[in-house]
């Protein structure tokens, strides 16, 4: 099957399609998840599209996930895509860039973050409103 999606190509749907994903390509975008962090969590997941450990971080964080939709609201950055986002999420929650890497967002700040093998779908429970 990756024979004919590397023939055909892929469309976004089919990159992202096991839980409700919000693809992060601007930089304006990051105003609107800052607006979003106040009525419910928000969760960038920075993926680089090349590396192993990033796709297996990124599968394994897919079916853990768990959390209704209108519990936590999800955002998906492709690094090779939109580093220069990366650098920009950096900068504004003073959280150094790592790859893979979430961040989850708060009531304006980040309120946890981690990387690689420790990226674990279940820590973000804590976060949702009830």
């Amino acid at each position: 099957m990756s024979f004919l999606n590397n023939l055909f190509g892929k469309n976004k749907a089919e990159e992202l399609p096991d839980v409700y994903w919000s693809y992060l390509e601007h930089e304006q975008q990051l105003e609107e998840i800052n607006q979003t962090s106040f009525q419910k969590p928000v969760v960038i997941f920075k993926h680089s599209t090349g590396c192993g450990i990033s796709r297996m971080s990124w599968n394994q964080f897919q079916k853990d996930y768990n959390i209704p939709n209108d519990k936590m609201e999800l955002y998906y950055l492709d690094l090779l895509a939109y580093r220069s986002i990366s650098n920009a999420i950096a900068e504004k929650y003073g959280v150094e860039h790592q790859s893979p890497q979430i961040l989850v967002i708060k009531d304006g700040a980040v309120v946890f973050h981690t990387s690689h093998e420790s990226i674990d779908a279940k820590d973000l429970e804590e976060y949702v409103n009830d």
